[in-house]
């Protein structure tokens, strides 16, 4: 703070407790404000440029008393997550983004007492980087979340590493994106959560978290899948019911029709490498049994699962190529500070913006431009790699038949179902050194634990993709 350029009419009463009173700055709510309708505007004019109308829901910014959001802060602390406790809410500003509530149909009308499951799932990148810029040999070889998940474990911050890998639900091979969903129904960690009309009834928040228990899940979703009850309880029970669970979800995510206009990245943003990732305990186990990795099937182009992969190979140079773009960025505004709104770093993420994120191409010509392009680029690309999907699904009952709602069968019900994609505020400017880091991180402790583990032990049996000849000598 400037003392000279203190201004007593740029401050606001807010509140006051026994020995203390709070005054706020009025840019404060300002700058909140304009963060709030950035998202919105990201949303509207980027992300349902790529994703499609139906599965983005933009939301609104909303001004709320103060006073509720204290009272309603004090309700909630005692019911958030004990890691995520240390992250202040905002009780000052009074702006809050308004959204609908994902966990029930989005698309169409519904009766109010139809019970309403929803699956959320946060799949994470789902391909193999190629580009020359990587100088890590491993990951051309090795998805980036199986390789985090042993940094993960080795900090504590989960129990296990979880058998799921991206490239699994990603391939649009049935067969492996049963196991991808089966191994997040096992190891959830924050990758995946179930709703049983809106409350949550499956997932952890961190290492702290109870073991999952599917005997308990299968309690909640017997009366979906299997409404005439003729299942009797017991591990038999509780396998058919997440059986039908897998498949269900696996048609919903192979499903859609909602174009956007995702068909201005048809070419295809980067070439992508492997489609099996090494470290994928389903391809380790077909290798183990002798059997080549089931073909790629490829995702359906109208369905989500797809268009999010479009929109996260916008990373067309990997965190290694795309450093230094950034620092050259980084270099002009140390020089014109002033050019940071021309550039639209901070917004406005208008059609301009989203036009800009088109250009595809990946000749360095050395200007601010086509860095600054890339960097863009990659940010849409992160938020499309952390993104969550929203499946709801509600039985359809026996008189709505002829309805013209999108539905799902299962081997003894129907279910009407939305899809939706949340968690699409764009990722920061300034957390692209923090990446660059952590990147370099994942890959050298995977290398020293893990590969360097593998590589001691391959010398004392043949490799398993090796030709190996038998060679008879007369005695």
């Amino acid at each position: 703070m400037d003392e000279g350029k203190m201004d007593e009419n740029e401050w606001g009463y807010h509140g006051e407790g026994n020995k203390s009173l709070v005054v706020a700055h009025a840019q404060t709510s300002e700058e909140i404000f304009q963060h709030l309708q950035n998202i919105v505007d990201f949303s509207k004019n980027v992300m349902k440029e790529f994703l499609g109308e139906n599965y983005v829901h933009c939301g609104e910014v909303a001004q709320l008393p103060l006073d509720f959001v204290k009272r309603l802060c004090l309700k909630i602390q005692s019911e958030r997550p004990e890691s995520r406790c240390d992250k202040d809410l905002d009780t000052l500003s009074g702006y809050a983004l308004c959204l609908p509530n994902l966990a029930r149909l989005q698309t169409y009308r519904f009766a109010e007492h139809r019970p309403i499951l929803c699956v959320e799932i946060k799949p994470k990148c789902g391909f193999i980087p190629l580009c020359g810029a990587v100088t890590h040999e491993l990951k051309h070889r090795v998805c980036r979340y199986c390789m985090h998940q042993h940094l993960k474990v080795a900090t504590g911050k989960w129990k296990q590493i979880s058998k799921y890998c991206p490239l699994d639900l990603y391939s649009g091979n049935k067969q492996r994106m049963h196991f991808a969903l089966k191994s997040l129904l096992r190891e959830a960690q924050n990758n995946l959560k179930i709703f049983k009309n809106g409350e949550l009834i499956y997932g952890c928040a961190d290492a702290r978290s109870p073991v999952a228990d599917w005997n308990e899940l299968a309690h909640h979703l017997k009366p979906f899948f299997f409404p005439s009850n003729g299942l009797a309880g017991g591990p038999h029970c509780a396998r058919a019911v997440i059986r039908e669970l897998v498949r269900v979800i696996t048609r919903v995510l192979l499903s859609g029709s909602d174009k956007g206009r995702a068909g201005a990245l048809r070419r295809g943003p980067a070439p992508r490498g492997p489609r099996v990732c090494e470290a994928s305990p389903f391809g380790r186990s077909l290798r183990r049994q002798g059997k080549n990795s089931p073909e790629c099937s490829g995702l359906p182009k109208g369905c989500l699962l797809y268009k999010t992969l479009q929109v996260q190979m916008l990373d067309l140079l990997d965190i290694e190529g795309l450093y230094p773009l950034y620092r050259r960025v980084e270099r002009y505004l140390e020089e014109f500070p002033e050019e940071r709104k021309t550039l639209q770093i901070d917004g406005p993420y208008d059609e301009a913006f989203y036009q800009k994120l088109l250009d595809l191409s990946t000749e360095d010509d050395g200007t601010v431009a086509f860095a600054l392009t890339k960097v863009q680029q990659y940010r849409v690309a992160m938020t499309a790699k952390d993104c969550s999907i929203m499946i709801a699904l509600s039985p359809c009952l026996q008189d709505t038949s002829s309805e013209q709602r999108p539905v799902v069968p299962s081997s003894r019900s129907r279910f009407a179902f939305s899809v939706s994609v949340l968690d699409l505020d764009l990722k920061p400017y300034e957390s692209i050194p923090h990446q660059y880091k952590l990147d370099g991180k994942i890959v050298n402790f995977y290398s020293k634990t893990v590969h360097a583990k593998d590589a001691a032990v391959m010398p004392t049996r043949y490799k398993e993709s090796e030709d190996c000849t038998l060679v008879l000598h007369k005695v």
